[in-house]
């Protein structure tokens, strides 16, 4: 556009140039036309370069404006770029925090059960000391046992204990009465086992965790094998 603008004023100058020039020849002679002449070849060349020179500036000045408009245009996917990634250093942020929330909960659940699974431990274990002083009182007792009532114990399975009576029937004083006992998980005495059954273990059962009167436990429990016995050889 503006070297379009640059030919139009050239026309103009050369279009006043004409009317200067035939104004001129009717008023003076040939020396002073050839003067005018050659004043006028003078302006035709200093115009013709200087309007080289302007159209060579106007060229340059369109480029730098190219250019200047290519570096905007740089600068605003640049600009678009920053801001991309800022969105997406702001979600990666907030994965992160999101992710040490749930580590922080995770590891208070794991601090939680192993303080509860401590606890439960240390619960099993002294239930289980106990059970062993338990068994081993029992244990203790074996000889009087044996002695006074004809019985045998004998530990099983599972810290369970099997007592065996003889000299119930008197016809096969060999013939074996026994039931098993346990301690349960509530640290209460069970009979697991009972041959021949009794309808009445467990009311024995039930009282000796009343009372915790085991001598009177095993003692009645032989009177009721003794009294079974009888009632069968009658």
């Amino acid at each position: 556009m503006s070297a379009v603008k640059t030919e139009d004023e050239i026309t103009v100058v050369e279009r006043e140039m004409k009317e200067f020039w035939t104004e001129l020849k009717s008023v003076y002679g040939a020396e002073q036309i050839n003067q005018t002449l050659a004043l006028r070849d003078s302006c035709k060349e200093s115009i013709k370069v200087l309007s080289e020179r302007w159209a060579k500036k106007l060229k340059e000045g369109d480029l730098m404006i190219d250019k200047i408009q290519e570096y905007r245009n740089e600068i605003l996917q640049q600009n678009k770029h920053i801001s991309e990634n800022e969105k997406h250093l702001m979600e990666i942020k907030s994965n992160l925090n999101h992710e040490e929330e749930q580590n922080k909960e995770l590891t208070d659940s794991i601090r939680e059960l192993k303080e509860e699974l401590m606890k439960k431990k240390e619960i099993i274990s002294s239930k289980n000391k106990a059970t062993k002083e338990r068994v081993e009182r029992l244990c203790k007792s074996k000889e009087l046992f044996e002695e006074r009532l004809g019985l045998e114990i004998r530990r099983i399975h599972n810290e369970q204990l099997q007592f065996i009576f003889r000299h119930i029937d008197h016809k096969d004083p060999d013939k074996p009465y026994m039931f098993t006992l346990s301690i349960n998980e509530q640290g209460d005495y069970e009979v697991t086992s009972c041959t021949p059954p009794l309808d009445c273990i467990s009311e024995f059962q039930l009282k000796v965790r009343e009372t915790n009167n085991f001598s009177a436990f095993i003692a009645n429990i032989r009177k009721a094998f003794t009294a079974l016995s009888f009632k069968q050889s009658t």
